[in-house]
């Protein structure tokens, strides 16, 4: 059997092992860290477990469905997310779930989206225009376009729009006019239930990909020597590779690389994401969390999102607790605040907002991820193309989120992962 080697043992990189073997190659996994999921995975606090960042699984994918639902019994929760913005809660979607809001802003929302411009698409020239068009102008600059620099980190005029898809829900009059009056039972979110594990955390629906897989762990590539075939770890050792599969970011592989162009890796260096805190509270009472996951608008509240892996799971709390995580997200070359200043914003806001007390808290807990999401910048496609195309040149294949270097949800990266092995799987999407 031929020798395959991965990097990287995230979702991407576990299902591409789990292919590959099942096609009839021998795989080694290659991990920088000491335990398996990249972030799909998860830690244990006190007998409070956190994923990193709030995950959940909606695939109608048979084959993929069947895979995870093999690996743990998920729950199925209803797509019901909430939004906070200026001390109202609204229904998510926001812009056609007004009615918590003053009949004023009510009125100056739905006078724009009536009067708001019409645009072509192709004279559509970032996501601001994108937003102003689709929602007016009120709605637009203090909704999305907060929220846009919260979560992106960059302002809506910065980010091009082919990554929005069917992610921003785009009301008809009658829905914005329904929602300004009455509380809409109807879900408008782009997927009716969310499914989440009952035991193990999120990453337990890896488990069946998992098992037998032979991952080296603290293993950090340095350097690839892509003429000898070769990787060099930081512990001074190396091996030699047939094929080479990568999920690691593409900003980061540049560097690795002996004698990557300096176009390539100005390309590489180009390309924009977001970094993230997540910060993370055990609670000895077992109804504090009152939304599985709600949005915040309102500037001065550092976190952008926050969601309850209590409510995901019973199983990720002790017996009569609850618990709460948010999310604090930055563009990765910003001056980023210190995590003791993001951890005190985040317990003043959420008690500020009536979620809790600070004697509640049990545990707490602040932790950086340098990568959290892919950033679509107006240069993001040529950039990412040189490196793809460069890395093809060399010999390694990239999967996942940051080595296809795009916004993929869990079963997409999943399913990146899938594809390396794509030939031996057939149109049934049955191994052969």
């Amino acid at each position: 059997m031929s020798r395959t080697t991965i990097l990287g043992s995230g979702i991407a990189g576990i299902s591409a092992g789990y292919h590959l073997e099942k096609s009839g190659e021998s795989v080694i996994i290659y991990e920088k860290d000491d335990d398996w999921g990249g972030l799909c995975g998860n830690f244990t606090i006190d007998g409070f477990r956190f994923d990193k960042f709030v995950h959940f699984t909606f695939t109608d994918d048979e084959y993929i469905r069947g895979i995870f639902d093999k690996s743990s019994p998920l729950h199925s929760h209803p797509s019901v997310a909430s939004n906070y913005y200026h001390g109202h809660w609204l229904k998510h979607p926001a812009q056609n779930n007004l009615a918590p809001l003053p009949t004023e802003e009510r009125v100056k929302i739905i006078n724009d989206f009536v009067n708001r411009k019409q645009k072509d698409v192709k004279d559509i020239q970032d996501y601001e225009d994108w937003l102003r068009v689709q929602y007016g102008n009120y709605f637009a600059e203090n909704f999305p376009m907060k929220y846009t620099k919260k979560y992106w980190g960059l302002e809506a005029k910065d980010l091009e729009t082919k990554w929005v898809g069917q992610r921003m829900y785009s009301p008809e009059l009658t829905q914005v006019l329904k929602g300004a009056f009455e509380t809409q039972d109807e879900t408008f979110y782009y997927t009716k239930y969310m499914r989440y594990p009952k035991k193990g955390g999120f990453r337990s629906i890896l488990d069946s990909c998992r098992k037998g897989l032979d991952i080296r762990f603290n293993k950090e590539v340095v350097r690839i020597d892509t003429k000898d075939k070769t990787l060099y770890f930081n512990d001074g050792t190396s091996t030699v590779y047939g094929r080479l599969i990568s999920s690691l970011p593409l900003p980061e592989i540049v560097d690795m690389i002996e004698g990557c162009p300096d176009k390539i890796k100005t390309a590489g260096h180009s390309l924009h994401n977001t970094c993230g805190y997540m910060v993370s509270f055990g609670f000895k009472r077992s109804d504090v969390a009152k939304h599985l996951w709600f949005y915040i608008y309102d500037e001065d509240i550092l976190t952008s999102r926050v969601y309850s892996p209590n409510l995901k799971s019973p199983d990720n709390v002790p017996k009569g607790c609850s618990s709460l995580q948010a999310e604090v997200f930055f563009d990765c070359r910003a001056q980023i605040p210190t995590a003791q200043e993001i951890l005190q914003n985040t317990i003043e806001k959420l008690i500020g907002m009536g979620l809790f007390s600070e004697d509640e808290i049990v545990v707490k807990d602040i932790r950086f991820e340098k990568y959290a999401n892919v950033t679509f910048d107006k240069d993001i496609y040529k950039n990412r193309q040189r490196v793809l195309d460069y890395l093809t040149e060399v010999g390694i294949e990239s999967i996942g989120r940051f080595g296809k270097w795009d916004y993929l949800w869990t079963h997409q990266a999943f399913k990146s992962g899938m594809e390396i092995a794509e030939s031996k799987i057939n149109t049934e999407g049955v191994l052969v």
